[in-house]
């Protein structure tokens, strides 16, 4: 595309590995609970049930994640609920803030050469202070132009966020791993859409593509992103 575009690229599993951390402490969290009936998806099926009910009121991160494996655990554990297990619980999750930040493949080298020919925003969800320091640790700042941490990616947070930005949806484009929060909702807004597949995406965040909007490409790659940018 010869003509600048605004690029809004998400953050959490499309510039670097995010939900694999937050398995692997469902993993230590299963073990742990050691249930002598439910397996670790029926397990999973009822965590997930918490999380989508507790999102609407208190968000995403590692830390509201360890609340949610709490709740869960008050109402699985077969056993006495010590003060201890609770603690034991949340480190589940606070482990997750000391992993290292793993950028995935192509992805610098493929936002040193977008952000020389269009303007990049980063547009991400989650705990803000959380999400700040994932974005200092990443060493990709330079490269966008403006960063926007919300609560939730709606259509409503995308309309605004063109409004502040004064983006033209005609040259405005969503890139992310999220069917649920990076495309159908910018499709609604009126953006374009790139859908870059993981193979990790949060089980909440996945549905069906908006397939039925004509401004919606599909990629194999973050770095493919040069191809069309």
């Amino acid at each position: 595309m010869e003509i600048r575009q605004h690029l809004l690229i998400d953050a959490d599993d499309t510039l670097w590995e995010n939900n694999i951390y937050f398995e692997h402490a469902f993993d230590d969290f299963v073990v742990f609970l050691d249930h002598s009936r439910l397996t670790s998806e029926e397990i999973r099926d009822v965590l997930n049930e918490i999380e989508l009910a507790n999102a609407k009121l208190h968000g995403y991160g590692s830390m509201n994640f360890g609340r949610n494996l709490q709740e869960c655990y008050q109402h699985l554990a077969e056993r006495h609920i010590a003060r201890e297990d609770l603690v034991r619980v949340m480190e589940f999750a606070e482990r997750i803030l000391s992993k290292p930040l793993e950028l995935i493949d192509g992805v610098e080298e493929t936002l040193a050469y977008l952000s020389s020919r269009h303007e990049l925003t980063l547009f991400t969800k989650g705990h803000p202070e959380e999400q700040k320091l994932k974005v200092d640790r990443s060493g990709l700042a330079p490269h966008f132009a403006h960063t926007a941490i919300v609560k939730e990616k709606d259509v409503a947070t995308y309309r605004a966020l063109i409004e502040e930005r004064g983006i033209d949806p005609a040259r405005g484009w969503m890139i992310g791993n999220s069917p649920k929060s990076d495309v159908n909702p910018a499709l609604e807004a009126g953006l374009g859409a790139v859908f870059v597949p993981h193979a990790r995406t949060w089980v909440l965040e996945r549905t069906e593509l908006r397939r039925d909007f004509p401004r919606l490409i599909e990629v194999e790659r973050f770095e493919n992103l040069q191809e069309i940018f």
